[in-house]
């Protein structure tokens, strides 16, 4: 186990169906500054259910109940995409810092409604963009932002697996759930294009961020056949590269995840698995100075737990966020929403201008 520090962020989460016993109730409870403080959730079996599994210090039927305890100093918004932003507007409001699950919502405009309540409060907000985590990645953006010089171009591809279940349910305990989980108005599924799009197209749109910086518009196509989606998005970045982006639900193969990045010094060629395996992903460094190629192990691929202990760095000790903040929270809605209008219109979109929702 992980030694931990005197110092820990004491951490409540909201919600604790699948995301949160999948991730985020383990990571607080291995974190090395962190610690499972409180757990909320409006289910009482569900909540008794954790609460005798994580014993936590204190459990919630209430969320302004949770929010009002002192002792409490960050919340873990785990919860459905539709409670995102409330929620987590909720906390910041009541002087708590928040990590909100991806994505940060579905409109530009509530994106900026949570940005207000981020600078109203003065509290740190970290977006659960956790494969910024990844060592192996860590790595590569090391390598592109310090030697790679002058990027070239990146081409990024995020496919689902139509074997994704069976692979992940012989890897991952049995998920407890509830009759009385609170669910959202409708179905996030009737629409499969906003959904996919918000599941998997968040994942690849900040991978693509986080390696080339600022996209400054998109030209889309999206053909559905045979119940797959596929998106390609040829992409404008603002330094001048350019990108091809690939989002598929679902390939006939295993999961299919990675990028190739091409740069005046070196190039970075990787393969990232499906992230509950949590295994970091496999990545090629190649510079061009001595023509050589550096593969980083990546050994601790627990990417949410490694994003969990960020947020409490940034909290605790002042430390520069590692993870994506608000702004880039939004930039990620705005991509998706462009690349949806550029769906609909056949016409290249250039991200400043749009609004709305994916």
């Amino acid at each position: 186990m992980i030694e931990k520090e005197s110092r820990r962020l004491r951490v409540g989460v909201l919600g604790c169906g699948p995301i949160a016993q999948f991730a985020h109730l383990e990571s607080c409870v291995k974190a090395r500054n962190a610690d499972l403080y409180a757990i909320c959730d409006a289910a009482p079996d569900l909540l008794a259910r954790m609460g005798a599994t994580y014993e936590p210090q204190k459990m919630y039927a209430d969320y302004d109940a949770m929010l009002a305890d002192p002792e409490l100093e960050a919340v873990i918004v785990a919860t459905s995409d539709a409670y995102h932003v409330p929620m987590s507007i909720r906390a910041l409001d009541a002087g708590k810092h928040v990590l909100c699950e991806k994505p940060t919502g579905v409109t530009i405009e509530e994106g900026r409604e949570l940005a207000d309540a981020v600078k109203r409060s003065g509290k740190v907000l970290q977006v659960g963009h956790m494969k910024r985590f990844d060592p192996a990645l860590e790595a590569a953006h090391d390598f592109v932002r310090n030697d790679i010089g002058d990027i070239f171009a990146m081409k990024a591809w995020y496919c689902d697996s139509t074997h994704r279940y069976t692979n992940t349910d012989a890897v991952q305990p049995l998920p407890i759930t509830s009759k009385l989980a609170k669910k959202p108005a409708g179905n996030p599924k009737a629409d499969l294009r906003q959904y996919f799009m918000l599941a998997h197209g968040s994942h690849l749109v900040d991978t693509a961020r986080f390696f080339c910086g600022e996209i400054v518009a998109v030209q889309a196509r999206l053909l559905e056949r045979a119940g797959a989606y596929c998106w390609f998005v040829e992409t404008e970045f603002a330094n001048g590269a350019l990108g091809h982006l690939d989002l598929t639900v679902a390939v006939r193969m295993d999961w299919h995840e990675g990028f190739q990045l091409y740069g005046e010094n070196g190039s970075v060629l990787a393969k990232t698995f499906n992230p509950w395996y949590l295994r970091a992903s496999e990545v090629e460094i190649f510079h061009e100075k001595d023509a050589t190629t550096r593969k980083p192990l990546g050994a601790d691929g627990h990417f949410f737990r490694r994003q969990l202990e960020g947020l409490a760095d940034t909290v605790l000790t002042g430390a520069p966020m590692r993870g994506a903040d608000i702004e880039d929270g939004i930039a990620s809605i705005r991509a998706m929403v462009a690349i949806a209008r550029s769906v609909e219109t056949g016409e290249r979109v250039e991200l400043a201008s749009v609004t709305g929702s994916v």
